[in-house]
């Protein structure tokens, strides 16, 4: 069955013991027990963001009731709680905890959006973009996820652009919007495809008539960067 709703966790880390303590944890106990239960996961390190270091993943679930079940501490992951455990106990003595805080939102995929796909053995990691869009209204959203769903797409293709999936947030911040996760091969291919796209003739007819019948319909973009880890079943 496939993954249609998503929760994107997003950890801020203080330099030093951190980062690896979290990678140890995700490499080692959560993403394996993630996809023994069938969940597809994406897990990335910030290139560019606000808060750096940061680490992302991206969980696939079937269900609303997986994304009740799988609480950091919940009863699906208590067969590895020792592990977690482990994790939040600071190695070195100090009980310096294991990371400053994080965040989660609860994503949907959209109707058009494709199946999250793991990656063949030995794949390197891609770069990704991730990229919300905020809507003014959800009227407008509405006329995005339509512009997507009709013209956008096939030119994005085109261009060199393939998102590996696009998801609404159903609970978290800056709502209404569309998230999409963009996979490109390295930053040089990433800035040919956009720029082929921005100046594509058809792309700029599209854009014009969405905003001379919806008005702004994306009011506010954020963008980040980030590497797929080495052990990322997604990358």
């Amino acid at each position: 069955m496939a993954n249609r709703f998503f929760v994107l966790r997003q950890f801020f880390l203080a330099q030093g013991a951190q980062p690896e303590r979290l990678h140890s944890f995700l490499r080692k106990a959560l993403v394996p027990a993630l996809q023994a239960s069938g969940k597809k996961v994406l897990v990335l390190e910030a290139m560019i963001a606000e808060h750096m270091p940061q680490v992302a993943l991206l969980m696939g679930m079937e269900s609303m009731a997986d994304w009740q079940k799988i609480g950091l501490a919940g009863p699906e992951l208590a067969r590895f709680i020792d592990d977690w455990n482990a994790w939040e106990t600071d190695p070195a003595g100090k009980d310096e905890p294991p990371y400053l805080h994080y965040s989660e939102t609860l994503l949907g995929a959209t109707p058009y959006s494709p199946d999250l796909e793991e990656a063949a053995p030995g794949a390197p990691g891609r770069v990704f973009e991730m990229r919300v869009y905020h809507s003014p209204t959800w009227r407008q959203l509405r006329a995005l996820h339509a512009r997507f769903a009709g013209p956008e797409i096939p030119i994005f293709h085109r261009c060199g652009v393939h998102p590996v999936v696009y998801l609404e947030t159903m609970a978290g911040p800056n709502m209404p919007n569309l998230t999409y996760f963009i996979p490109f091969e390295n930053l040089a291919a990433r800035e040919a495809a956009w720029s082929k796209f921005r100046d594509d003739p058809e792309w700029l007819r599209v854009r014009k008539e969405s905003t001379d019948q919806h008005g702004q319909i994306a009011a506010r973009m954020s963008m980040t960067l980030w590497k797929a880890t080495a052990y990322s079943p997604v990358r």
